[in-house]
């Protein structure tokens, strides 16, 4: 999901050098990544209002002005910086669309958009499912897709993140604990009680629907 590395720091160290299209084209090769990033994390009220791009060109100027700041000292890998200033950003959409609607929008889980269930998060619904299930109970593509959607929604804000972080983001490990505030083994153990999580109530979705279908 997010650009090479490397890439990443030759054009950090053109930026240093005081190369203003190194920093256009540092900021703007991270675009997609942090529009995904964004609108994994929406939420039903704030995505009939707001849209991901907005909130991720708001970012990229905040994140142009602090540049000087993170170039001069960098604590974090440049796109651990980047994301957490579109996650504050996507806070402060909720807060003040909250205000404006009169309602806590909090109160509504987050959703992984329809546009990240592509082809490798299928695979993911794939190997957590029942090995099992028979070909005859298998889902079809859609359907699984909808089974994964709906388990992923029930799990714990927690166990959610470090999906979104692991699998759709597809941060190492190491840059999840980072963007956790936990160590290594901390989240890693996180991220195999999530799957297993995940798993468990995806086998459920699918025998639920098995049996609805024999009645």
């Amino acid at each position: 999901m997010w650009p090479d590395a490397e890439q990443t720091q030759e054009l950090l160290a053109d930026a240093r050098a005081g190369q203003a299209a190194a920093v256009n084209e540092l900021l703007d090769r991270h675009r997609e990544a942090l529009r995904r990033m964004v609108d994994l994390r929406m939420d039903r009220a704030l995505r009939q209002r707001v849209d991901a791009s907005d909130i991720v060109q708001d970012a990229l100027v905040e994140a142009n002005r602090r540049l000087p700041d993170y170039l001069e000292h960098p604590q974090m890998p440049f796109q651990l910086w980047l994301r957490q200033i579109a996650k504050d950003r996507l806070i402060d959409a909720h807060r003040r669309h909250r205000v404006a609607a009169r309602r806590s929008v909090d109160r509504e889980q987050p959703l992984v958009a329809k546009a990240a269930l592509d082809h490798s998060t299928l695979d993911l619904a794939a190997q957590l499912c029942d090995r099992q299930l028979t070909p005859a109970a298998a889902a079809t593509r859609h359907e699984l897709a909808q089974r994964f959607q709906a388990s992923l929604d029930q799990l714990e804000e927690h166990d959610r993140e470090v999906i979104l972080l692991r699998h759709f983001e597809q941060l190492s490990n190491q840059e999840t604990a980072q963007a956790l505030g936990l160590s290594e083994p901390a989240a890693g153990m996180r991220y195999l009680r999530a799957v297993r999580r995940l798993r468990a109530l995806l086998n459920e979705t699918s025998l639920q629907n098995d049996s609805q279908s024999e009645e």
